[in-house]
């Protein structure tokens, strides 16, 4: 029998019968409001150490599944200066992050600037930044050139970073 592919659809959607070869859709999320202002504006650039440092995460896949990565990279030298490595992709492994480079640097001045991501608007995030005298940044939506910056470090543990 020769249907019209309306027909077709109607009477599969009326069903709930769908192909297992559908396109996947993208995500639709919005990103949520800033905690902090931009307080880098698009200048990526530091005088000296700890005045600047960019973060992100990043997803891996491994044979045991997904692992993401959160790095913290110092714009002054370009380098890594505390990293958490995490099964799930929640606060704490920007929190993690945090903590580990915050016990290994001194703190004066810093800015960490981050792109709008539930996990650097989260309490906890906000909360270490606050006690330990922190300034955050975060860029505009949309902002391709923020991570950029911060994805330009040679591969040390991962595509990105």
């Amino acid at each position: 029998m020769n249907w019209p592919s309306t027909v077709f659809w109607r009477l599969c959607s009326q069903q709930r019968l769908w192909s297992v070869f559908a396109k996947k859709r993208g995500l639709t999320r919005k990103a949520g409001p800033p905690a902090h202002d931009d307080q880098v504006k698009r200048k990526f650039t530091a005088t000296r150490p700890n005045q600047l440092w960019l973060t992100d995460i990043t997803e891996h896949r491994t044979d045991e599944g997904k692992i993401y990565l959160c790095a913290i990279k110092d714009v002054y030298s370009n380098k890594i200066v505390g990293y958490s490595i995490d099964s799930r992709m929640k606060a704490s492994p920007a929190v993690a992050a945090a903590r580990n480079a915050i016990g290994q640097r001194t703190i004066d001045g810093t800015i960490l600037h981050s792109d709008r991501g539930s996990q650097f608007r989260s309490k906890a995030f906000l909360r270490v930044l606050k006690t330990n005298g922190i300034t955050g940044s975060m860029g505009r939506v949309g902002a391709c050139g923020d991570n950029a910056a911060s994805a330009s470090s040679p591969h040390r543990a991962g595509q990105r970073f």
